[in-house]
């Protein structure tokens, strides 16, 4: 039994005017601990399934189950990450790490201990009575993904959490997330519009085709590429090869190409 089952999965949009089919036919299974990415060109749907996973959208057609029941029965299981931190500027970093505790009703002594231990864990010692603005872009981005992590989700959902950093922070928080991530042994989602990131971090890579939104192929990353950092997965052999096949595949998918 796979750990997430997503089966038929249609969307449209409709407005008075229009109806507008995001995805069509969307099927696919990850396993628990798997990180795979959807990858594609602007408007594939690939942020459309995410909320769609998440149950923050209910799809036109077709079921998603976590554990072998409804997403929509599992929402406190499920982490986002986005490209916005989107932390409480007027909390501190420890308000804005419990917020989620607070929430789902599950502050106290050990939680939060647990918290604040992460934040040192990923490099923010002495932080915790700052506020957002005194930090910089990818500190703020670990906050948020400590905020994430200390409700324990069974599922992260990562929304290009990456794309607003600078090249240097954003291949140090790959590595980061990614460390992070398989010590927690989290299964994870991401939606990017990076190759190179998507090749690096995943185990499978979805790629998307557009208008609607279908997965066009699936790449599985090779285990020696698996076994490395993303930092390293860029500098190994096999990178370049990988790279340059599913460059083909997205330029297959460029409007006129199809």
């Amino acid at each position: 039994m796979s750990f997430l089952k997503v089966q038929d999965i249609h969307h449209t949009y409709f407005t008075k005017a229009t109806a507008t089919t995001a995805l069509s036919d969307i099927s696919l299974t990850v396993e628990e601990g798997e990180f795979v990415s959807f990858l594609g060109p602007s408007g594939c749907g690939k942020t459309t399934l995410l909320s769609i996973i998440s149950s923050l959208l209910k799809p036109t057609q077709g079921t998603v189950l976590l554990e072998n029941k409804p997403v929509s029965t599992s929402r406190n299981e499920i982490g986002y990450m986005l490209q916005q931190d989107y932390l409480f500027p007027w909390k501190t970093i420890e308000e804005n790490i419990l917020l989620g505790l607070k929430l789902s009703q599950k502050l106290n002594d050990n939680s939060k201990t647990s918290a604040l231990n992460l934040l040192k864990q990923i490099g923010l010692s002495g932080v915790e009575k700052h506020l957002p603005k005194q930090l910089s872009g990818g500190m703020r981005q670990r906050v948020a993904l400590v905020r994430t992590l200390t409700t324990e989700p069974k599922l992260l959902m990562l929304d290009e959490p990456f794309s607003a950093l600078d090249y240097q922070t954003k291949l140090k928080l790959e590595d980061l997330v990614s460390l992070t991530l398989n010590e927690f042994g989290k299964t994870a989602i991401l939606v990017t519009h990076d190759i190179g990131e998507a090749i690096a971090m995943s185990d499978r890579v979805f790629l998307f085709s557009a208008n609607p939104g279908r997965i066009h192929k699936t790449f599985e990353m090779p285990a020696e590429l698996r076994r490395l950092s993303p930092f390293e997965a860029r500098n190994h052999e096999a990178y370049q090869g990988i790279f340059q096949t599913i460059w083909k595949e997205l330029e297959s998918l460029e409007p006129g190409k199809i």
